[in-house]
């Protein structure tokens, strides 16, 4: 059951979304806009008005019974899943002005519904669910606009929630590894949570033997040691598919590492930076954070392992205790003292930074930075149910890998530690990387 949400602060989240998307198109040109064929990125144009096109049908045409804004139109150019992606580059979009005009129209019609329907000053638990699911559609959609800017190599975005953290780029490393109690432990997230996705539901038992994880994710640095060592030319790290393709490609290293014979850069949006070494390696495969563990003689976390060294916490006993937190450090919500999320560093920070932010075993930053991959495909949970957007989860299940925790980009009022993000193994333009744990 969704709790119920303020109308005034679905309209804060509403507005905060949609200020984050203009930060994001802001800037750019009629070319980059619509940008190359790739089939890892949308042409921007069409994605965000894809943003108001969700917004209108799954709330204002199918709930509130609105005609829509555009007619026939919308469906016919801005529904993702009728719409197919090598299509988007060549339909009659409509122009940037319009596309604006179309958001705003849609985002006026939603903050009216919500001014005039309660009396009591509380959404209904419907509302505050769709309302919120419209707002975190957006949210991944404008971290999905950010690394389609790194992708292209456009420039870096200007956001007004960036803050200075060049302390936490000066933190260092945070190496070992802390040891977790075996046991049984509830994964995924309780019926009561204030708002959850449909592949969370819901919390069921787990059986788990002790492991050692690691107190921080893979830096660059420790990343670079296997690039530098050839495991990219060791086939017996790879799968021989996976390996066919690197040899044909001729990859020897990450995706936006440069080299330049003296030491690694790292490509950041329009400019090569120095390879930044205690910071988490990203955008990297799941293959290659499998493969830099076979080469380590190491292994990624199963998703479940994942969740209890996040949130799990110890009893009196030192055994795993039957309670879990809803956030490493507890249940207060993030904030920038124990989380690198909402954009404000405009990166990923070092490994040792915001100790604030340390589950009850001492794991660092598993929530924030980067996301990280585990060892499991993307499953349902015993008794799966799809909510209103049945593609949401339904078309992913067998056929991607999970990753846990949020990126640097990723709003902080959508993540909490039971969220699952998921995607193919070759994907490597999203902010991934990996954290090991040690053989059992």
């Amino acid at each position: 059951m969704t709790q119920r949400v303020s109308t005034a602060q679905l309209t804060a989240i509403l507005q905060d979304a949609r200020a984050r998307t203009r930060e994001l198109v802001n800037g750019l040109d009629d070319a980059q806009l619509m940008g190359p064929k790739l089939g890892t990125v949308n042409p921007l144009r069409w994605e965000v008005a894809h943003v108001a096109h969700f917004y209108e049908f799954f709330i204002l045409r199918q709930l509130y019974g609105h005609d829509s804004v555009l007619g026939p139109l919308a469906d016919e150019l801005y529904d993702s899943i009728a719409v197919a992606h090598d299509t988007r580059w060549d339909l009659p979009l409509l122009s940037m002005p319009e596309t604006l005009g179309y958001m705003q129209n849609v985002l006026d019609k939603l903050c009216d519904h919500l001014a005039r329907t309660s009396e009591d000053g509380l959404a209904s638990e419907q509302d505050s669910f769709i309302f919120q699911f419209g707002a975190f559609h957006e949210d991944m959609h404008t971290e999905a606009f950010t690394w389609g800017r790194q992708t292209l190599a456009y420039p870096t975005p200007v956001f007004a929630l960036a803050a200075d953290v060049s302390a936490e780029r000066r933190a260092g490393p945070w190496p070992g590894y802390v040891e977790v109690p075996g046991g049984s432990f509830q994964l995924g997230a309780n019926p009561d949570a204030p708002f959850l996705f449909d592949n969370e539901k819901y919390a069921h038992t787990v059986v788990l033997a002790p492991f050692q994880i690691a107190r921080a994710p893979v830096t660059n640095g420790e990343f670079a040691a296997f690039v530098e060592d050839g495991g990219y030319k060791e086939h017996r790290f790879w799968p021989a598919d996976v390996w066919a393709e690197m040899q044909a490609n001729g990859t020897a290293h990450p995706g936006y590492w440069v080299g330049d014979g003296a030491g690694w850069g790292l490509r950041q949006f329009d400019r090569v930076i120095a390879l930044p070494d205690h910071a988490p390696v990203s955008h990297v495969t799941w293959h290659e954070a499998n493969a830099y563990c076979k080469w380590a003689g190491l292994r990624l976390p199963t998703e479940a392992e994942w969740e209890v060294a996040a949130l799990g916490e110890v009893d009196g006993a030192g055994r795993l205790a039957a309670t879990k937190r809803r956030y490493p450090w507890g249940d207060t919500p993030p904030d920038p003292a124990r989380a690198n999320l909402d954009g404000r560093a405009l990166g990923c920070i070092d490994v040792a930074a915001l100790p604030d932010g340390d589950s009850a075993f001492g794991c660092r930053q598993m929530l924030g930075n980067v996301w990280e991959w585990t060892a499991d495909t993307f499953a349902p949970f015993p008794g799966f149910k799809a909510d209103a957007y049945k593609e949401y989860s339904e078309m992913l299940f067998g056929s991607t890998k999970v990753l846990r925790g949020g990126a640097w980009i990723t709003r902080s009022r959508m993540m909490h530690g039971t969220y699952r993000n998921y995607f193919e193994p070759e994907r490597w333009n999203v902010f991934s990387g990996f954290r090991t744990c040690k053989p059992q």
